[in-house]
């Protein structure tokens, strides 16, 4: 890391007490139907000043995955209202105007109000992404976390890290499943969790389970390297590339303090269907970009990508069983490479 290096300071966000406060002055609302979405929150189109924006509606009750990662606070309210959607990089366009927070039952839920950028999200489909805009992505991740290298979170409302890794275990299925599985995908993960236990090598199997079950080892082992702002969720269905070139970065949901490697980790396991080449050459290109922001790499990548790859396989070792032979053994190997790094 160069020594100048700084995260930047924050300034703080207002944030409306209603959703009237923050619709001031729209003239249309109905429901919307985002087909990516898959944590079951609700949306609607709106339209302020003749211009479209969408309104997303978060609150525990109606997101699997706020329960799934163990989230006690609005998350992405607590992002707005901390400043940290303006410290990004000019380069990466969050989409946000504005949040509202005390809804919902408890008065723990929010409403995010953002222009309507759907047009440049990466469409929903199975072509690989084109090489420059994947690419970009990785640079503009990497622009991001330099950003942010070295910010420690001490606002006590975002995702602690150790919570990074605790979605989809068999407490947080059992609890969906008790509660007649509401969402397809818990139960799908119940089901590929079964077939993980038959398709891993014993080795991999013991390994990945232990973890799952507790993740200090990991979260010890990761926390001795640097550390970053995570972003959470660098799916597809959640970037795109502008009309004025810039990346867009929306759902704001598992931000917290981490390590980068996690961020690519969850980026090759959710996106390696539509990748434009190798993880090898993806992770290549990400820490190029890393070193062109700033950030000296010398020294903990391999141990920090590593650690990241086993967890990686601990989130979505259920999503890889339902893979190709070639894609599950990929993730296996360095799950067990991973594993002489604890």
């Amino acid at each position: 890391m160069l020594a100048d290096m700084r995260a930047p300071t924050l300034t703080p966000r207002p944030v409306a007490a209603s959703l009237e406060e923050l619709l001031d002055g729209a003239t249309a609302r109905e429901p919307f139907l985002h087909s990516d979405s898959k944590s079951g929150v609700g949306f609607e189109k709106v339209v302020i000043g003749g211009e479209p924006h969408i309104l997303k509606h978060v609150h525990i009750d109606h997101d699997w995955t706020m329960r799934f990662f163990g989230e006690t606070t609005c998350i992405p309210v607590e992002v707005w209202r901390a400043g940290l959607m303006d410290a990004l990089p000019e380069r990466i366009d969050h989409a946000t105007v504005g949040v509202a927070a005390g809804l919902g039952r408890d008065g723990l839920g929010g409403a995010l109000l953002m222009r309507d950028v759907g047009p440049a999200l990466v469409p929903a489909g199975d072509e690989p992404l084109p090489l420059e805009h994947h690419l970009q992505l990785l640079d503009d991740l990497a622009a991001l976390s330099a950003r942010m290298w070295g910010w420690t979170d001490d606002t006590g409302v975002l995702l602690p890290m150790a919570n990074h890794w605790l979605a989809f275990t068999d407490t947080v299925i059992a609890a969906e499943e008790a509660n007649g599985f509401p969402d397809p995908v818990p139960r799908i993960a119940q089901e590929g969790w079964a077939r993980f236990e038959g398709r891993a090598a014993p080795a991999v199997r013991d390994l990945v389970q232990s973890l799952r079950r507790d993740r200090r080892p990991l979260v010890d082992a990761v926390a001795a390297t640097p550390l970053t702002f995570l972003h959470g969720d660098w799916k597809l269905g959640n970037v795109g590339i502008g009309a004025d070139g810039r990346t867009v970065l929306i759902d704001w949901t598992y931000c917290g303090q981490g390590p980068i490697c996690f961020e690519l980790g969850w980026y090759l396991a959710i996106n390696s269907a539509r990748l434009p080449h190798s993880k090898e050459d993806a992770i290549a290109a990400l820490r190029a970009s890393l070193e062109r922001h700033g950030v000296d790499t010398n020294g903990w990548w391999g141990r920090q990508l590593g650690l990241c790859l086993l967890g990686a396989l601990v989130l979505f070792g259920w999503e890889k069983a339902f893979g190709t032979d070639d894609e599950f053994g990929w993730w296996c190997d360095r799950a067990v490479e991973g594993a002489r790094l604890l």
